[in-house]
């Protein structure tokens, strides 16, 4: 699909719209070619003394006798309501063009959310947010800059040449023909100038998205920025990447100054040469002063839409660029959450990893041949040293990620085959650090079944320890959360995910790092829930702490990507010496190898 072709399709929802913006852009190019008769009207025949044409004549007659005084008023009357009328269109077209441009861009704008929204995890995982969120604020106002500075203005003075050319025709043939002289000059002046504009406005927005990648990293990171003081530094370096936009930006202004003045002297000198060929017509006879202040009326109109789009061509190619980054993200596969599968409602989360390997580059896998079952009912622990690939071996699960090799079952089926959004709806997670949305306490937590009561999202909070901080805060569960939840601790952060997960009462529940921040009398009560409500549920627990693990079921233990053993943790102490030396750590902080370690202390691992 062509650019143009790409956004006339923005318009199909408009049809009505943009029939009503034309009828007003041919309603004012019409009174714009009345607009200078008056003039002439009155040079040639109030002021000049000429006859006015015979049907015309015939009515002014009747109207104001022969009177010159009522005959001037007459036509300074009819050219006064004739400017106004075109003022007034004009207002009600500018009005109704800048509505139609602003609904097109928020619709692009929903489009490219949702697009964005449902593009792979592996695709946000790797592009820059700030990027995206550029291409989402910026880039998408391309097609009101391409349509209403554009195709418009574009279309409207193609129709006004035609026009005002006929009826230049009519006054006087030599002059209309000489109008056109200015075109191929134009025209190669457009094709000089489009091709290093476009290339310089491409790398203008590349750098204004670095620049706002630069302030979203210093902001979403100003924890870290202040503890190591360095503000000063986070500054000098957003500074220099500005230096770099700005010197890129003027130079893109100076490029399209540079066309504006030559589009202009082009204009000028077409208008120019019309004048003094139609001074020579004046002064032989063959044309009236009027009619050569019709011809250079006309002309204006001709040449202001093509000066005024030479003033804005930066802004037009900057558009084309906008145009073609957001084209390039709505190209991009997005999963198909309502596509055609397996409805995976009835599952009872029966688990199984048959030889799974995963790698974002082939020739770094992250895990290769992972092979292991969680049943209902069970709380199956995976430990690791870090980088081991227990989170991305969880993401497999809700398909964030698809493997490369093996398959993933869910009741005997592989996953790819069940429906996506059914199957992301019967699996509920915990991420180590919970996301929080803007909002209350309350609607945080009923952000894992959007439909449930108050008095279930009550019971999913008390469940997870949520409910005693929760009646301390002023407003309860109707307290404001604060951006990211900056103003509760990771603890209670954390306990909200946890809220969240149990609310949506799914049959596969999937911990990472659960009770990483809370104390040992949160984490207990919080374990005990989780024992309570884990029933016929498969739940999955990454973990680092040895209470999390010796809680668990089965385990499961991971390095460098492979599954090097699983049992139950009186099993891997005697026969895994790498969960040994872990559970060493997660216990006293020792290695099992130091010579201080005593039976005693090794008791405590039993």
């Amino acid at each position: 699909m062509t650019l143009l072709s790409w956004t006339l399709s923005l318009l199909r929802p408009y049809r009505a719209r943009v029939v009503a913006i034309s009828i007003l852009a041919i309603l004012e190019i019409g009174l714009g070619a009345l607009a200078p008769w008056p003039l002439k009207a009155v040079v040639d025949n109030v002021l000049g003394g000429r006859p006015l044409p015979g049907p015309l004549a015939f009515v002014v007659d009747a109207v104001v006798g022969s009177s010159a005084s009522a005959l001037l008023l007459l036509v300074v009357a009819a050219g006064l309501l004739l400017q106004i009328t075109s003022e007034v269109v004009l207002m009600i077209h500018t009005q109704l063009q800048v509505d139609t441009g602003q609904r097109i861009v928020y619709d692009l704008r929903s489009k490219l959310l949702a697009h964005l929204e449902a593009l792979p995890l592996r695709h946000h995982v790797l592009a820059k947010t700030a990027d995206s969120v550029y291409r989402l604020d910026s880039d998408a106002y391309c097609v009101n800059d391409l349509v209403m500075g554009g195709v418009f203005p574009l279309a409207m003075a193609v129709l006004k040449l035609s026009v005002m050319f006929v009826i230049l025709i009519r006054l006087d043939a030599t002059l209309a023909l000489l109008s056109l002289t200015v075109a191929p000059f134009l025209y190669g002046c457009l094709r000089y100038y489009s091709v290093e504009m476009t290339d310089r406005a491409e790398r203008v927005k590349a750098l204004e998205s670095a620049v706002i990648e630069r302030a979203y990293e210093i902001l979403s990171s100003i924890k870290a920025v202040k503890s190591f003081a360095r503000e000063r530094h986070e500054l000098a370096r957003f500074t220099r990447a500005g230096a770099d936009t700005m010197g890129a930006r003027l130079r893109l202004t100076w490029q399209e100054s540079l066309f504006s003045v030559t589009v202009s002297a082009i204009t000028l000198a077409g208008t120019a040469l019309v004048l003094a060929v139609g001074g020579l017509h004046v002064m032989s006879g063959t044309l009236t002063v009027g009619g050569l202040l019709v011809v250079i009326a006309y002309l204006a109109a001709v040449y202001n839409p093509l000066s005024s789009i030479a003033h804005t061509s930066g802004s037009l190619q900057q558009a084309i660029v906008s145009a073609r980054r957001v084209r390039e993200i709505l190209a991009l596969p997005a999963e198909t959450l309502d596509g055609p599968g397996t409805d995976a409602s009835g599952i009872s989360g029966h688990l199984r990893f048959d030889n799974v390997s995963f790698a974002y580059d082939e020739a770094y896998p992250i895990l290769e041949d992972v092979s292991f079952v969680a049943r209902p009912g069970e709380l199956v622990a995976l430990v690791g040293l870090t980088g081991a690939g227990k989170t991305t071996l969880v993401s497999l699960v809700p398909r964030f990620f698809d493997p490369i090799r093996g398959q993933v079952l869910i009741d005997g089926v592989d996953i790819s085959r069940y429906s996506l959004r059914s199957l992301r709806e019967r699996i509920a997670m915990v991420p180590q650090e919970p996301v929080l949305f803007s909002g209350t306490i309350r609607d945080n937590i009923r952000y894992g079944r959007l439909e449930a009561s108050d008095a279930e999202v009550e019971a999913a909070a008390r469940a997870a320890q949520v409910h005693h901080f929760v009646g301390r805060l002023p407003n309860g569960y109707d307290t404001q959360v604060a951006e990211a939840g900056a103003t509760l601790s990771g603890g209670e952060r954390q306990r909200l995910g946890i809220a969240r997960a149990l609310l949506k009462d799914a049959p596969i529940l999937i911990l990472d790092e659960p009770t990483s921040s809370l104390d040992a009398i949160s984490e207990e009560s919080v374990f005990d829930a989780l024992r309570r409500l884990r029933g016929s549920r498969t739940t999955i627990v990454i973990a680092h702490r040895l209470s999390t693990i010796r809680d668990a079921t089965r385990i499961l233990v991971l390095h460098e990507g492979r599954l090097i053993a699983e049992g139950t943790h009186d099993e891997l102490v005697a026969s895994t010496e790498l969960y040994r030396r872990m559970c060493a750590r997660l216990s006293i902080g020792r290695s099992l190898d130091e010579p201080e370690w005593t039976d005693e202390l090794k008791k405590a691992l039993t």
